[in-house]
């Protein structure tokens, strides 16, 4: 009951809610509109305004919302420093080997993997990977599969674009550690356009998997760049999706390129903005 629930929260004598969910599974918008707390914010969970004027402010970064761009949000903009995405700098990664036969990889294969939720991957998406595909022989496409008939409909539609079916490998769910884990069998990932990774994207960077995204024009497709510019890596931020393209195929085309990127984020990622657990918190 969301009165009960505002009664009990305003009885706590609360100071500040935080909004996760904004308008996602689950969430619970009305009973931030019936103003459980005098401070409202969204953070994290929604990646947009909420366009209400219950909720006061939204945490952002300079590169999800620059200057001009309070404009477009309901909310006062409060912009973290580094990224506004909040990381565990403790996130177990399985120590035991993985092998690329394991999952049905090539030893010799470059690997462009995206464990995106397959709603993500749209005909944008599926072209520009073909044509990576297409100017990288020898590459594979490793996916995540959200089920199995996502998984039957890709390939179905990057066949029809002129895909191997063998270069395309799905992944299935795992525990996390070892999820992180299978991240060392790749080399380089690939984000969406139109909905880009976020946790999604963190994940591969704290395993060591340098991420190349393009940056769009709304919070959604900008997360991407704020990550990888966070983790110490904005060369891998694209403009364009000929951008994206021409920069993937480059990275796979030059061992020495892609071996440079992984050595970079890990130099980074003790002391980089994306995983300071303590200095977002505080």
């Amino acid at each position: 009951d969301p009165v009960a629930a505002t009664r009990l929260m305003r009885e706590a004598g609360l100071d500040i809610v935080v909004d996760l969910a904004g308008y996602t599974a689950h969430a619970r918008p009305e009973i931030l509109a019936l103003r459980a707390a005098p401070v409202q914010v969204n953070y994290l969970g929604y990646p947009g305004s909420m366009g209400a004027g219950f909720i006061d402010y939204a945490l952002v970064d300079q590169q999800l919302a620059g200057a001009d761009d309070d404009r477009f949000y309901s909310e006062r903009l409060v912009r973290l420093p580094g990224c506004y995405q909040a990381n565990d700098d403790k996130a177990p990664i399985d120590a035991g080997p993985v092998t690329r036969a394991e999952f049905g990889l090539a030893e010799d294969a470059f690997v462009f993997c995206s464990f995106s939720m397959n709603y993500k991957i749209d005909a944008a998406v599926m072209d520009a990977w073909t044509d990576i595909l297409r100017q990288t022989p020898g590459s594979m496409l490793w996916l995540f599969r959200t089920d199995a008939a996502a998984a039957d409909n890709l390939r179905r539609e990057f066949c029809a674009r002129g895909l191997e079916s063998e270069r395309l490998v799905f992944a299935d769910r795992l525990a996390k550690p070892k999820h992180l884990a299978r991240h060392r069998l790749a080399d380089l990932f690939l984000d969406t356009f139109s909905y880009g990774a976020h946790t999604t994207a963190s994940d591969a960077l704290w395993a060591g998997l340098p991420v190349l995204t393009l940056r769009g024009d709304s919070f959604a497709r900008r997360v991407g760049a704020s990550i990888v510019t966070a983790a110490g890596l904005p060369e891998l931020v694209a403009h364009s999706v000929d951008d994206y393209v021409r920069r993937a195929v480059a990275v796979a085309r030059a061992p020495e390129k892609a071996r440079a990127l992984a050595s970079t984020l890990a130099e980074n990622l003790p002391t980089c903005p994306l995983f300071s657990t303590r200095a977002i918190a505080r």
